[in-house]
């Protein structure tokens, strides 16, 4: 036993954690309801909304025809990270996700900036996907009844309206559905999934069925700086896949389903969006897609001459970007529960409800929090500033699956990254390039919120950590994997 050192070198043991979360029993009131089929649908769930529905005409307008290549090579940045989560989560399957991962490899510092950085990643990112719902569901209700909401009462400041109504009546409903319980949400989020493939499924059909080779010249008028810029407006399509980790708690088999669904969801997501990007540039040329709200439609309604087929994929966007409402608030709850434990954030947020057997009060919170930039603030500043964090995030990851083989080579691992270590540094070159992408203006935005996360963790988090304030520590080699004491440091 020894006593604790400085708080930015607490590093949380792996067994530890796995023994606190019960992630290997039935723990902290949350109950395994989730197979391999409905993790993958929660993961399709939480990963395909806004990004393609919406976001599509914005990387189109960076990229010109060669929005291909930077849907690509957002995606090649996943399929590395995608790799470090799998093993990861197989190691440690806790609700904690990447919060958990760098406090059990970088200390309790990083731990607690990493899931500052979530905060963007996960809440402010659901604001983001409730703003692009409104315009699908004024696309929906004009082609249903040619009546639509007003524009101050469905855009935010800055794109022509005042309040985003329908931003916070989304949030609001699946706080509502996630309070019921994960068994509800998981059936939900798995027939919203499979509805919203569909959907997208019968888009590039369509789209092909006009496709004119003529479209995709000149392929990159903008060069690569076009497409690079372009890959990090696309990466924000890809955002939610690492949700998959924080139901960790809740999954049967969380070995082996977490690295399974993870990889599923990845490759299904990378062939689909790039399916539906060559079939818009091919139907419609992207001078006529760039900036254009819900140009999914847009392209269908201009293919079949008709407003039927753009109310149907309409439908299918206010279903898949529901869906991922609902996904993603659930992945925040998850992080904050996580975090909570461990006192870094106040105790509320890791109250379980046992009638319904999840975080009733931290639920409602964060539905009520961030339906507030979801109303008031435009699409892009949100969705620019997420993109940034969740990179930074994705970096950590990389980082933190290096430094466990080296620390922790005896852990189980049911899945291990290839071409270690090539694959992780690759993640975070890629990652890093396309952070570089986002511009100056969004690296002083999340700049300051990083500075402003350092200060709230010194004024707050150290003071009331719970590993602070244990009076005995043991290293972490020596705590067992079974049933511990409540916590434990290892001196970095």
């Amino acid at each position: 036993m020894s006593s604790p050192g400085p708080s930015g070198l607490r590093i949380k043991s792996p067994d530890l954690l796995v023994a606190e979360s019960g992630a290997d029993l039935e723990g902290n009131g949350l109950k395994r309801s989730m197979g391999l089929f409905q993790l993958v649908c929660f993961g399709i769930g939480a990963i395909v909304g806004t990004g393609i529905f919406v976001g599509l005409s914005d990387t189109v307008a960076e990229a010109g025809p060669a929005v291909i290549v930077s849907f690509v090579l957002a995606a090649v940045t996943c399929v590395f990270t995608a790799f470090s989560f799998a093993e990861l989560g197989g190691a440690i399957p806790v609700s904690g996700s990447s919060y958990s991962y760098a406090y059990a490899t970088l200390g309790e510092r990083a731990a607690f900036l990493v899931g500052w950085c979530l905060l963007l990643e996960y809440g402010i990112s659901v604001s983001a996907v409730a703003v692009g719902w409104g315009q699908y569901l004024n696309e929906l209700l004009g082609s249903l009844t040619g009546w639509q909401l007003p524009a101050a009462l469905s855009n935010p400041p800055g794109d022509g309206g005042i309040v985003n109504i329908p931003a916070v009546v989304v949030m609001l409903l699946a706080a509502l559905l996630l309070v019921r319980g994960i068994r509800e949400s998981a059936r939900a989020t798995a027939a919203m999934a499979v509805l919203k493939l569909a959907i997208l499924v019968l888009f590039c059909a369509i789209g092909f069925s006009a496709f004119r080779a003529g479209h995709l010249s000149p392929f990159a008028p903008e060069s690569i700086a076009g497409i690079t810029s372009g890959a990090s407006v696309a990466f924000f399509s890809y955002i939610g896949f690492d949700a998959i980790t924080t139901a960790g708690e809740e999954v049967k088999n969380p070995r082996r389903n977490i690295p399974l669904a993870i990889l599923i969801c990845i490759g299904v997501v990378t062939v689909l969006y790039s399916l539906v990007a060559v079939a818009a540039i091919g139907a419609l040329s992207s001078d006529q897609v760039a900036d254009q709200p819900a140009a999914l439609s847009l392209i269908v309604n201009h293919v079949t001459h008709s407003a039927f087929g753009g109310g149907v994929i309409a439908f299918g966007a206010v279903v898949a970007i529901a869906s991922v409402v609902l996904a993603v608030m659930y992945g925040q709850t998850r992080i904050l529960m996580s975090m909570s434990r461990d006192g870094l954030v106040p105790r509320v947020f890791e109250r379980i409800s046992p009638r319904t057997s999840t975080p009733v009060a931290n639920t409602w919170i964060v539905a009520v929090v961030f339906a507030v930039p979801a109303a008031v603030v435009p699409l892009d500043v949100v969705m620019n500033l997420t993109t940034i964090g969740t990179l930074a995030v994705m970096a950590v990851v990389n980082v933190s699956v290096m430094v466990l083989r080296r620390t922790r080579p005896d852990l189980p691992r049911r899945f291990r990254v290839p071409f270690f270590p090539v694959s992780p540094l690759l993640g975070i070159g890629f990652c890093l390039y396309l952070m570089y992408g986002t511009g100056p203006a969004t690296w002083l935005q999340f700049a300051g919120f990083v500075v402003v996360g350092a200060l709230v963790y010194a004024c707050y988090g150290r003071q009331r950590s719970r590993l602070a304030g244990t009076a005995a520590t043991a290293a972490a080699d020596d705590i067992p994997a079974g049933p511990a004491p409540a916590l434990a440091t290892r001196e970095g």
